[in-house]
């Protein structure tokens, strides 16, 4: 028997009582579960694990720091990277043609957990702590690795379209500038003031454009992709408010593939 405000109750008793009982939800729809950060700290695990194994397949080299990126703070380019990163086509060090264009289209996907050294990958993981556990919080777990996936794909498919197509890129970063645009969304629905979010946001934007090699395109992509999908999960109407969101978010994922046939189409055409 289990203790109650009212005498005992069975064991039974508690557990179907527990299953009449509606599960909190945020105000976009999510579980509550997601103030735990659970997403946010399994995404930076795995791009901790992927950038361990970026500098093991560089063997030596200036995998982690030295590279030319940044001021010379970014690492270089590695095997894994060379693999994963979003490149429109160009002839690779085997010597075979590759790219997005010939068929790698995992590389849309594989770039934003790659980064160039370590300094890349703890800026945009600090970033990620930040914004991701606050977003995580009001969206819950999946709304949240949904905008998170979405915008990060938008900022790559962005640098497939408008970046040199020999020019390859890697970063969590297409995701983060989302994070950025989907925080401001959300914090003026909730009516909340958004000051201090405006400033960071302008200052990364001033870095995006005065900083060699970062990927412009990369970062509007994602900035702009993140802040339709946080309009598709902020605004959705209340009654079936799921199926709207799920909807916009398939609706936003069929237009990239669009961009992505378009520009496969000019290159191998």
């Amino acid at each position: 028997m289990r203790d109650a405000s009212v005498g005992h109750q069975c064991p039974e008793c508690v557990s179907e009582g527990r299953r009449s009982v509606r599960p909190a939800r945020t105000a976009f729809g999510g579980g509550a579960a997601g103030r735990q950060g659970y997403v946010t700290k399994t995404l930076i695990a795995l791009n901790v694990l992927v950038m361990v194994l970026s500098i093991a397949s560089a063997r030596g080299g200036d995998a982690a720091f030295g590279g030319s990126g940044f001021g010379g703070l970014m690492g270089g380019s590695t095997p894994l990277t060379d693999w994963g990163a979003v490149l429109g086509q160009a002839i690779l060090p085997d010597g075979s043609v590759g790219g997005v264009a010939q068929g790698q289209w995992y590389r849309l996907v594989t770039a934003m957990f790659l980064h160039y050294g370590l300094v890349h990958l703890l800026l945009n993981m600090w970033a990620l702590w930040v914004l991701g556990r606050s977003l995580e919080a009001v969206l819950g777990r999946v709304r949240f690795l949904a905008l998170y996936l979405i915008a990060g794909l938008g900022g790559n498919v962005a640098v497939y379209l408008f970046s040199p197509v020999n020019q390859p890129s890697v970063g969590a970063s297409t995701a983060i500038f989302g994070l950025f645009a989907a925080l401001f969304v959300i914090m003026r629905r909730l009516g909340r003031d958004t000051s201090a979010i405006v400033p960071i946001l302008v200052i990364n934007l001033i870095f995006t454009f005065t900083v060699p090699g970062i990927s412009i395109a990369g970062h509007l992509g994602g900035l702009v992709t993140g802040a339709v999908m946080a309009l598709v999960l902020a605004y959705a109407p209340r009654t079936r408010r799921t199926a709207f969101q799920a909807a916009g978010g398939a609706i936003l994922l069929v237009a990239l593939l669009g961009l992505i046939l378009v520009r496969t189409a000019m290159l191998t055409g």
